[in-house]
């Protein structure tokens, strides 16, 4: 490769670097009246709050450590 094209190849792909940086920096804030739609549902991370909870119980008693999931004991499963 001829340096005048290597130079024009990593001005290129600087630039590309840029632009893709500025399109990851925007924000947008929701609206109120919208937020009614983020809390529905189908954008839960987990089916069941309930289910949820109950196997975070069962790892952390089957582990025989607790911590981060606001519950305390031991391996042997009683609280």
């Amino acid at each position: 490769m001829r340096y005048r094209d290597q130079h024009r190849l990593t001005r290129g792909v600087c630039l590309l670097a840029i632009v893709q940086l500025g399109a990851c920096s925007t924000v947008e804030t929701v609206a109120p009246y919208d937020r009614g739609y983020l809390a529905e549902d189908g954008m839960l991370w987990d089916e069941s709050p309930r289910n949820a909870k109950l196997k975070g119980h069962v790892y952390t008693s089957k582990e025989a450590s607790s911590g981060g999931a606001g519950s305390a004991g031991g391996g042997c499963g009683c609280n």
